[in-house]
């Protein structure tokens, strides 16, 4: 027999969008659960982006974990754009009345979190298998799994899908209820970390003859560079020396002789795509984070667009329980994807016109171009690029 539990919002996926969602309602009151497939050593040793917005920090805050962010963060007030070896330093203070951009990585996030969440006894359980949802247009939708050889069963009144792109919740939703909508692109990211300092305090965008490439990084000693290469790239035939002297070829000259070297700490391949699945909400089921959408990691939206469908979720779920009311569930999925198809928007553009697709012309060439160009004599197309960059507002 099944091990049976009851609680009031069971969140599928021990990330950074399921375990902050954890805290901010924990912090309301409102009893949940997390349940995740893999090892937590494994979770917290995911490599992911970096780049907070300001709306981000201030949920981080919110949920009581933004004492090492402000203390270990890097504020950002402005970063590059080169095309060539031309370079466009976009101030992000000045475009945006004051705004600015932390440098922090989502394995720090995730790591604050899941310590927060261990601190007040929350129960959470890790490596657990075979997640299967049932009952979601019920009242009472449940979880059922298995952990430590055990079957529990999770009695829930809503089940947050925080389980990511490949996750149980999504494909559990019937194909007729929910529509796709996806951009596979011809090419991937492949980056590695180094524990060197960075090429320049800020972050470099750039578009080279050869393709794209960022310069970013984890803190002051730590580095973390991106070449665009095929989707089917080897990984294996590229050592760092070839990884090194790729990169400092694409930088301008005025950077390149910057560029410190050393071995790679982790060296991997990210494919990007475009992807929205909606609505967020079948039944008692609300899909947040990775679960419903992805983004091209051109422009840092991933972890802060999960962050505004938890920021959406945890006030409409608290507004349930404390004020009962319903309008903020009933309207999650409708608001959270005006955000996101807005973000989605931004990184599908600058995407386009910061990498070498194989399809394109030299009429698409020059496009390219002309739109940089357009950008570094138009404040007014400076202050968009900022706007959405430092995050559009909640």
């Amino acid at each position: 027999m099944p091990k049976e539990f009851q609680t009031q919002v069971a969140i599928i996926g021990a990330g950074p969008s399921g375990l902050l969602l954890g805290q901010l309602l924990a912090k309301a009151g409102v009893d949940n659960i997390v349940i995740e497939r893999q090892s937590k050593d494994y979770v917290l040793s995911r490599i992911r982006a970096g780049v907070l917005e300001q709306g981000t920090v201030n949920l981080l805050d919110q949920a009581g974990v933004g004492d090492r962010l402000h203390r270990e963060g890097l504020v950002h007030h402005g970063f590059d754009i080169a095309f060539d070896h031309q370079h466009l330093r976009l101030d992000l203070e000045k475009l945006t009345a004051g705004k600015h951009v932390t440098v922090y990585g989502q394995t720090e996030v995730t790591k604050d979190l899941s310590q927060a969440r261990q601190a007040l006894g929350l129960p959470t359980f890790y490596e657990a298998s075979d997640v299967k949802v049932h009952d979601l247009l019920s009242e009472q939708p449940h979880v059922q799994f298995i952990h430590e050889q055990q079957t529990y069963s999770i009695k829930a009144d809503f089940i947050a899908g925080c389980d990511g792109y490949h996750g149980v919740c999504r494909a559990s939703i019937p194909k007729d209820s929910i529509g796709e909508f996806e951009r596979v692109y011809p090419f991937g990211w492949l980056g590695i970390l180094s524990d060197t300092p960075p090429v320049q305090e800020e972050l470099i965008y750039g578009n080279h003859p050869d393709g794209f490439y960022l310069c970013s990084m984890r803190s002051p000693t730590r580095s973390r560079y991106y070449l665009q290469c095929a989707v089917d790239e080897d990984i294996t035939k590229w050592s760092d020396n070839r990884f090194w002297d790729t990169l400092q070829s694409r930088l301008p000259s005025s950077i390149a002789g910057h560029l410190v070297r050393g071995p790679s700490i982790e060296k991997s391949i990210a494919p990007l795509r475009s992807f929205v699945a909606e609505p967020l909400r079948y039944g008692q089921l609300f899909l947040a984070g990775d679960a419903g959408h992805i983004v091209p990691p051109t422009g840092a939206k991933g972890l802060n667009l999960a962050a505004s469908d938890i920021y959406y979720l945890s006030n409409a779920l608290i507004e349930y329980y404390v004020e009962h009311q319903k309008s903020g569930i009933d309207q999650y999925s409708a608001t959270a994807l005006q955000r996101i198809w807005k973000a989605e928007r931004f990184s599908w553009w600058l995407t386009n016109m910061l990498h070498h697709f194989p399809e394109k012309s030299r009429f698409d060439q020059r496009i390219q171009q002309a739109e940089f160009d357009y950008l570094c004599h138009s404040e007014l197309a400076q202050r968009s690029l900022a706007e959405n960059y430092v995050g559009l507002p909640y």
